[in-house]
């Protein structure tokens, strides 16, 4: 009886080791174009997906090796795979990168640049700031 359970125990092995190794692992690092220092208050999302996903606050990393779609799918990292990210934060311009998934150490760097915002001519509670979809009112 022992000897069938070892078989059994054998036999499940391989698909108990598959099941936590699903994709391959990416990191993103956001860090500040000028200082290197890391952006604690980045987000990263794919294009794709509805969820953005902040940065660890000590690093400026973000890892992942999977991602959840809208419709319920799952878009699983694979080697060979080209992944595309939005990344932001506030008070610097937004980044569009797109990055090419290794067999391993599938870390990079996505360097933010400062907004420059001149607030001298402005009285600066009646500073408007625009977005793509906002109309004036006429």
């Amino acid at each position: 009886m022992s000897r069938c359970w070892m078989v059994l125990l054998l036999l499940l092995l391989p698909l108990s080791m598959g099941a936590d190794s699903v994709g391959i692992p990416v990191t993103v690092r956001v860090i500040d174009a000028q200082t290197g220092e890391p952006i604690r208050t980045a987000v990263v999302r794919h294009p794709r997906e509805q969820d953005r996903h902040r940065v660890n606050t000590e690093t400026g990393q973000w890892t992942e090796s999977v991602l959840y779609m809208p419709d319920g799918s799952e878009l699983v990292f694979e080697k060979g795979m080209e992944l595309e990210f939005e990344v932001s934060a506030p008070g610097y311009a937004n980044q569009r990168v797109t990055y090419l998934v290794r067999r391993r150490k599938n870390t990079f760097e996505v360097p933010l640049t400062r907004m420059e915002i001149d607030l001298s001519d402005e009285d600066p509670e009646d500073v408007i700031i625009q977005f793509g979809r906002d109309k004036p009112i006429q």
